[in-house]
């Protein structure tokens, strides 16, 4: 689509590709590549042959699309999903949730990963996760979200000390917000209902819920009301096993201290 709006706009404006390439520095290969879909644009281009085809904001608008199109689909369909939410509920057992982490605790999550992703992936994917966080705004109460991280997603120094004590401050920065909820489910609770991993529920707009987990190489989209029904139960008892959000700030704080 991108590149058809190009096209377009340099047919209108009289110019060859070799023309357009030269008047914003690429070469008419790298021209012809965007026209055809075959490469994603830099917004740098877009800004480019805005300004010299005159279109008058027309293609530097696309900068938002053609960022999203680089994200794994899978991402990209979650991140939908967030988008259309009025309350989002976490569970993790392992690492902090996604939704929360620091740019450095996200390039540590993504470079522990084996097979090891090439950089262009780590790029890609942390980029990812950076613009689904933009969904939680102080200025903006919804969607309301609840967070449970069991304390071992807390302990577990991933990154490394100092990226680890920014993750936790992290933590307790965003847990002042009027819309988040974080609890902490310390390890000595002898009952964890969430034994069975990490989980998402979203409950979207019209009063449908939707469930999501990853794991292993799998990224699934529950949808099935008797999963959602199961997934809500069990998310309710985390909750009531978990320390109240007040607590579970102290809690963090401790950890901090102790980090």
């Amino acid at each position: 689509m991108v590149g058809r709006v190009i096209k377009a706009c340099r047919e209108r404006a009289g110019l060859t590709q070799t023309e357009l390439g030269a008047a914003i520095g690429y070469s008419e290969e790298q021209v012809s590549s965007v026209e055809r879909g075959r490469r994603a644009s830099k917004e740098q281009f877009l800004d480019g042959a805005d300004q010299v085809l005159g279109a008058g904001g027309l293609i530097s608008g696309l900068k938002k699309d053609v960022r999203e199109s680089r994200y794994p689909k899978k991402v990209r369909d979650l991140a939908k999903l967030e988008g259309e939410a009025v309350e989002i509920c976490a569970y993790d057992n392992s690492v902090v949730n996604g939704l929360l982490q620091t740019e450095e605790y996200v390039r540590a999550v993504f470079g522990s990963r084996r097979p090891a992703f090439s950089e262009e992936e780590v790029e890609q994917r942390v980029a990812a996760r950076l613009a689904r966080q933009g969904i939680i705004n102080s200025a903006n109460p919804t969607p309301a979200f609840s967070f449970v991280h069991d304390e071992a997603a807390l302990c577990r120094r991933v990154g490394g000390r100092m990226v680890m004590r920014k993750q936790l401050e992290r933590l307790l920065e965003v847990g002042q917000m009027r819309n988040v909820e974080i609890q902490v489910l310390p390890m000595d609770r002898e009952d964890n209902a969430g034994l069975g991993g990490p989980f998402h529920l979203l409950r979207l707009k019209e009063g449908t819920a939707v469930g999501h987990n990853e794991v292993q190489r799998t990224s699934r989209l529950i949808s099935e009301p008797k999963e959602i029904q199961i997934l809500e139960l069990r998310y309710g008892v985390i909750r009531a096993q978990a320390l109240p959000p007040r607590e579970s700030l102290a809690f963090i704080e401790k950890v901090l201290g102790e980090t």
